[in-house]
């Protein structure tokens, strides 16, 4: 039945009733709370309780990483952005099992742990003594903190900070006017039965959701896209992507051209594997038989730039392995911000100066049991560039 009307008649309230009332209120204050009921100790306890799990570094500092992926310095940056959104207060503040209110850090450290483990709600809750369903909001509610504050982490960069990206890659790999590299990793998920369809199905039988990205020579995450179907073609993806839509308009890899030899123009570009179309500003390898010694060099260059993005995917699902473990019945329209924040901690790991070990990465490849697929669709321009791009490299052996 549905619910009844509400009357557009509103009871009427005199100035002098409502000033009062204003008065009232403004001199309602929360009561202060006692440092005594907040748990500011966590790390103590939990260290103590979970420093003895074989593998688990001795040293606290390394553990601490090993948990969190970060270092402390990193953690409290971290927490200086979400501070303000996740501050509990009585009466309906978080708390742990005894009783004792939820900190600003513990919150991000039982996220963190969600993130990097991959381990469940049950689990990382026992770790932390609090509940599943307080692992579930706090971990949300991290996400859509991190999601809003992190913004600055993640984004296309100005004019001068692509003059040094572009400038690392000729030195790294010898090619001009280079961008950055771009690759797509899939993630595997399980679905309720009324939700499957042939669109989230892959094409190696698994729900999965694509999720593509464009790095920089330090593996620093340029430009996302992410919720669209693991049933899509590469090709597709990039399509659908606004990263796309804006190098079609001219409004993205618009800088200024460099000129080459015997007056050859090469304009900016990223590189992709053979699974992505050869476009103008998008450069594949060539895979053709018979390939000449000059193009063979501008392949091994070529490769060696591209596996940064591989590296980079390997690294953020390594490193958060929500991303790399099947996810259970996730919510199609919260997967897409999970994504993200792992995609924004990788990227506050490299701009706050942390290393990004390599012993937390995949030991495999990122989208490991998936072959890459050939495109065929070669624009005659992208060809013209690769071709200038490897007569290039062969001139300034």
């Amino acid at each position: 039945m549905a619910p009844p009307i509400k009357s557009k008649k509103s009871k009427k309230v005199s100035k002098k009733k409502l000033k009062k009332k204003k008065l009232k209120n403004k001199n309602i204050t929360s009561a202060p709370i006692d440092p005594s009921a907040i748990d500011s100790d966590w790390w103590d306890t939990f260290w103590l309780k979970n420093s003895s799990s074989p593998g688990i570094p001795s040293d606290e500092e390394e553990g601490f990483k090993y948990f969190f992926r970060i270092s402390k310095k990193t953690f409290e940056y971290i927490c200086s952005l979400v501070r303000e959104d996740l501050i509990s207060r009585p009466p309906s503040g978080l708390i742990n099992i005894e009783g004792r209110l939820l900190s600003v850090e513990k919150q991000v450290a039982i996220a963190l742990r969600r993130l990097a483990s991959g381990e469940s709600q049950v689990s990382v809750g026992a770790s932390f003594g609090v509940g599943q369903s307080t692992v579930s909001q706090v971990t949300w509610r991290f996400i859509e903190a991190l999601e809003e504050r992190a913004k600055r982490h993640l984004k296309w960069p100005d004019s001068d900070r692509m003059e040094e990206i572009k400038c690392k890659f000729e030195t790294l790999f010898g090619l001009p006017n280079c961008c950055g590299a771009i690759d797509a990793t899939h993630i595997i998920m399980t679905l309720p039965a009324v939700e499957t369809s042939d669109d989230w199905c892959d094409r190696e039988k698994n729900y999965s959701m694509f999720l593509q990205g464009i790095v920089d020579h330090e593996m620093r995450f340029l430009d996302i896209v992410t919720g669209w179907p693991g049933g899509m073609t590469v090709p597709r993806l990039l399509k659908c992507s606004g990263f796309f839509k804006l190098c079609e308009n001219g409004e993205r890899l618009n800088g200024n051209s460099r000129n080459l030899f015997q007056g050859a123009e090469i304009r900016e570009y990223i590189v992709g594997g053979v699974g992505y179309p050869l476009l103008p500003w998008l450069i594949t390898p060539e895979v053709s038989e018979g390939i000449s010694g000059s193009m063979s060099a501008f392949n091994a260059r070529h490769e060696a730039a591209r596996l940064l993005a591989v590296r980079s995917f390997m690294h953020l699902k390594g490193s958060w392995r929500i991303l790399s473990k099947v996810m259970w019945r996730p919510d199609k329209r919260k997967l897409p911000s999970i994504i993200l924040v792992c995609c924004l901690l990788h990227n506050i790991i490299i701009d706050c100066g942390d290393q990004l070990h390599p012993d937390v990465a995949l030991s495999g490849h990122h989208d490991s049991g998936y072959g890459e697929q050939c495109c065929k669709q070669v624009d005659p321009s992208g060809k013209i560039t690769r071709e200038n791009l490897a007569k290039h490299l062969q001139h300034n052996k």
